[in-house]
This record gives structure tokens, C-alpha cells and sequence, in this order.
């Protein structure tokens, strides 16, 4: 069903909206939906992490203005397209980046400033974890940063009572409930694909390992409570609403969905949540999901084994670094324009620039950018430093320069795509993208389908997928009218995506020689990073 302006003002009238909030790495973003999918509104918040004291964070009082932030740039949204001021909302969902730590005393007070997954400061844990667990644990996870600061006797580790991360957070002080969808909790610790928890037996092994480190702690006593897709996970309290907006007008009761991270509310936005489906998920980082039909043979430290919202599990192959260095070059070349005098804005550069990728060399001309703003897991790098380098006969233009930096930004993935192909025989015939890599029209699409040699389709929601993502889960719990995840999603989004883009062999060909030269590059990325400290 289609909702025309006065039904979707009835709608927002009675109190039948669906809410879906994500905090993404630059954006807070905020969507409101009718029960069948269909998008009402919208409204985002600006934000940006901060690298403090060599940890990569965002303060907590940004986390909760931003929040508010986002939902009244929403609810201004909904004003202006309705007329109307959201009294109640059915559902609501929160979601976050994955990983990361956040540690909390017996008061809920934050024991530590707010780790991100973008520290890769935890080397040493995941070398002892992941042969004992035999489970591959990266650097960004939970647990990984819990071990690490066991290993090294952080003095705040004796006083955790809880444990979780980001989007967990934030639904606990909306909801009073400590819990995680089954996607978030599979970035924190292994779980269990038959029991839809913790993995149990590897949870004993880990307090062994605790209680062999003198750590007074237990896993179960401090981990989130696990939820499957489609179970209620609280309901907005009074102080909840009044967190989310401090006007008043928002009225406490609304259901909570368990909430998720940008991995799994990725998977629902484009549709691919069963088995031998994938998508790929690309803006300040870069990751592909593929959900698997069977177990990995082997453990690859290189690839996370992650779940869906309802529990399947998912092979991940993540790179920290995505479209920041692009960024940063693109903010600079916007700099040139006004000191030229041109009437320059950040939309405007992202218009006009982006486009010459398309009529560049197939191989960037020669140029080699490596895009490491923080640490690489896949590749084994803690930190990073941006590089641009070129021979004295590269072909240095512009249209070059940036198709060098889309390049970049996926070939870190790319290696933990060939594992996955190579090692394991993981077939792929199509992956779904979204985020803000594709939202320039056919430029990122066809990138993707050079740098995977696969096609590429394009969902309607894909600038925007986190935060719709979010908010189809929520509808998921407020009435699953009798379906599967994968069966309601698929009736939800039936038509919405686009036709893929098989790979241009010229491209696909290109990508393969600046894949082959960004590789040899990474020598001289460890030699800038010991001569640049």
C-alpha cells in the first residue's frame, strides 16, 4: 500500500509510525516508515569521531545530543512534509556501528572513554584468543578489547558490571533493558547459530582464560542478554522519550525491536538475509556480507563470522578504511575552487568530481593511493597513514586521482574476498549495495563490480539503508504476520531493487593491476608509519 499525504498524516496522527535510528561514523541518521516499508521521513545529525589520547572515540554527551539531534531533525521533517508533531511512534529500533567497547561500573557509569571498532589496538588479545577460542576474533570486537585490557591490567577491568557496545548502549538508556539483536551480539563474542546465544562452550573456555589472568569476571554476569529478529526488546520509558526528545511532545510506550548493527541492518535493507545472498556495505568503512549455506572449513583471521538478525551465519570480509581519505582529498580540492573564486559547496564537489572517475584509465594511470586514516586488519596494519605516491610517468589527472581513491578504498575488502573464493570455494553470483559510496549514481556501482568482478545491483534505499534497515526490523517485531525474516523482508521490498551491473572487463582488468600495485605499495605504507609518529 501506497500512502498518499492524508493517509500518512492519519497514520503519524494515531500513532502508527515506525522509527529506525542508526549512529553511522559521520551520521546519525533517522527514518520514519509506514508499516508496509513505505519511507514517511526523514532527518540526520553530523557527527565525527576523535582520535583521543591514540583511541578513536566520540564522547558520550555527542552520542545523546546527536541522538536528539537526529529525531528532531526528523520529527522537523515530518512536520514540514504533514503538518504533524509525532505524539507516539508503534516501534523503534536503534542501531550502530558494530563492535567496539563500552564498559560500565555497577552505577552505569562509563568506566572508560568509548572505544570504536575503528581501534586496531588489540593485536595481542586476538593472537591469544583466536587459537584458544579456534574462532577467528578481530581486532575491533568486544571481547577483543575486554581481553586486551585484561592483558595489560587496565585498572578500570575489576569494576565492570556491564558490557556492550554502541547501539546497545543507547537502547538501554531508552529501554532499561540490557540486550542485543543476535547480528550485534555476533561482533561482541561468538555466538551460536542452533541456540541463537552465546556460544557456551567458547564462553567457558574465555572465563578460564580470565580467571587464568587473575580478571574477577565472568562473560555471562556482564554480557548483553541475546535476542533473535522479531522479539520484543522493551518498550520507551518515560525517561527514554524524554532522552529522545527533551521537548515532551513524545509520548513513552513505543516497542523496541532488539537492537542491531550496520552489518545486519545492511543485510535487511538490501534484501539479503538468506543463504547465498550477499551485500556490500560501503562509506567510511567497507564490508561485504556473504551468508553462508555451510561452515567455513577453516578459520581465517581475516574474515569475521558474524550472523543475521534472525541468527544464520554471515562470512564478513570488513576493511576499516573506506571513503575518508576520498574525502579529505575532495575537501581540498574544494578549497582550490574558492580560492579561484567558485561558488563551491560540498554537494556541488561530490557532483561534478566523482563523475571524472568514469572517464579515467582503467587502472588509475599508474597513480597508487593506500586510504589507511586508522589500522587494517585484514592486511595487518594497528594505524594508519594516508599515501599517494606516483612514478615520474604516471598519467597524473585528476579523473586519474579519483578513480585511484575509489580504488583504494576496496582493496583491503578485496583481499578477503579472494580468501573466501579461493580458500573456501564461497561462490557469489550478485551482491546488493548500499550506503553512501553508491548514492553518486552509476560511479560506485560499477567501482564495486570491477574491484569484486561480480555484479552489483542497487536497492531504492541505499544512500539511506542503516536507518530503514533499522526501522523494517522494528515493523518485524511489532507484527511478523506469521513469516520468516527473509519472507517478510522480501514481500516488504519486492521491486525495489535495481538491475545489476555485471562487471566492464576494461574496469575489471584495471582494477586488477592497481590491486596488484596498492599490494606492493603496503611497504611503503609500514615505512611511513615508523617514520611518521
Amino acid at each position: 500500500m501506497q500512502y498518499d499525504i492524508q493517509k500518512a498524516k492519519e497514520l503519524i496522527r494515531s500513532g502508527g509510525g515506525i522509527v529506525g535510528i542508526e549512529f553511522g561514523s559521520t551520521r546519525i541518521k533517522a527514518v520514519l516508515i509506514a508499516p508496509d516499508a513505505t519511507p514517511l521521513a526523514a532527518g540526520s545529525h553530523t557527527w565525527e569521531n576523535q582520535l583521543v589520547d591514540g583511541i578513536w572515540t566520540y564522547a558520550m554527551s555527542d552520542v545523546f545530543s546527536g541522538l536528539r539531534a537526529a529525531y528532531q531533525s526528523l520529527a522537523e521533517d515530518v512536520q514540514e512534509r504533514y503538518g504533524e508533531n509525532p505524539r507516539s511512534i508503534a516501534a523503534l529500533g536503534i542501531s550502530g556501528m558494530m563492535h567496539g567497547y563500552v564498559a560500565l561500573d555497577r552505577s552505569d557509569e562509563l568506566l572508560v572513554p568509548f572505544r570504536t571498532w575503528r581501534n586496531n589496538i588489540t593485536q595481542e588479545a586476538c593472537h591469544e584468543l583466536t587459537p584458544e577460542l579456534n574462532f577467528a576474533i578481530p581486532q575491533r570486537w568486544t571481547v577483543a578489547h575486554l581481553y586486551q585490557s585484561v592483558l595489560e591490567k587496565q585498572p578500570h577491568v575489576p569494576n565492570i558490571a556491564r558490557l556492550t557496545t554502541l547501539a546497545g548502549y543507547v537502547h538501554y538508556k531508552l529501554t532499561g533493558q540490557f540486550c542485543v539483536g543476535i547480528g550485534e551480539a555476533s561482533g561482541i563474542f561468538p555466538v551460536d547459530a542452533r541456540t541463537l546465544d552465546w556460544d557456551r562452550a567458547r564462553i567457558e573456555k574465555f572465563d578460564k582464560l580470565l580467571a587464568a589472568r587473575g580478571a574477577p569476571l565472568k562473560a555471562l554476569e556482564i554480557l548483553p542478554r541475546v535476542l533473535p529478529a522479531g522479539r520484543e526488546a522493551g518498550r520507551l520509558t518515560p525517561e527514554g522519550a524524554a532522552l529522545l526528545d527533551p521537548s515532551g511532545t513524545l509520548q513513552a510506550g513505543a516497542l523496541l525491536c532488539p537492537p542491531e548493527g550496520d552489518a545486519g541492518t545492511g543485510m535487511v535493507a538490501t534484501s539479503a538475509v538468506r543463504p547465498r545472498s550477499g551485500n556490500v556495505s560501503a562509506g567510511t568503512s567497507v564490508f561485504a556480507m556473504i551468508v553462508l549455506d555451510r561452515s567455513l572449513a577453516e578459520v581465517h583471521e581475516e574474515i569475521d563470522i558474524v550472523a543475521t538478525p534472525d541468527g544464520r551465519p554471515v562470512a564478513m570480509a570488513h576493511s576499516n578504511n573506506g571513503s575518508s581519505d576520498l574525502d579529505a582529498w575532495l575537501a581540498v580540492l574544494g578549497q582550490a575552487g574558492k580560492a579561484l573564486g567558485a561558488d563551491v559547496t560540498p554537494n556541488k564537489i561530490y557532483e561534478k568530481l566523482l563523475p571524472l572517475a568514469l572517464e579515467a584509465d582503467p587502472d588509475a594511470g599508474g597513480l597508487l593511493s593506500i586510504n589507511y586514516v586508522s589500522g587494517e586488519h585484514i592486511t595487518g596494519f594497528s594505524e594508519g597513514r594516508p599515501l599517494f605516491v606516483r612514478t615520474p610517468d604516471s598519467k597524473f589527472t585528476l579523473a586519474n586521482l579519483l578513480r585511484s581513491m575509489y580504488y583504494s578504498s576496496l582493496c583491503a575488502m578485496r583481499m578477503g574476498i579472494d580468501i573466501l573464493r579461493e580458500k573456501e570455494g564461497v561462490v557469489i553470483d550478485e551482491l546488493r549495495g548500499h550506503g553512501g559510496f553508491f548514492k553518486g549514481g552509476t560511479i560506485g556501482q560499477r567501482m564495486m563490480a570491477a574491484a569484486l568482478g561480480v555484479p552489483v545491483s542497487i536497492p531504492a534505499s541505499a544512500g539511506e539503508g542503516g536507518a530503514f534497515g533499522m526501522a523494517v526490523l522494528a515493523a518485524y517485531a511489532l507484527d511478523q504476520k506469521g513469516q520468516s525474516l527473509p519472507d517478510f523482508i522480501d514481500a516488504l521490498l519486492a521491486g525495489s531493487v535495481g538491475e545489476p551491473a555485471s562487471p566492464d572487463p576494461k574496469d575489471q582488468e584495471g582494477f586488477n593491476r592497481f590491486f596488484e600495485r596498492h599490494r606492493r605499495g603496503l611497504a611503503i605504507e609500514r615505512e611511513a608509519i615508523s617514520a611518521l609518529r
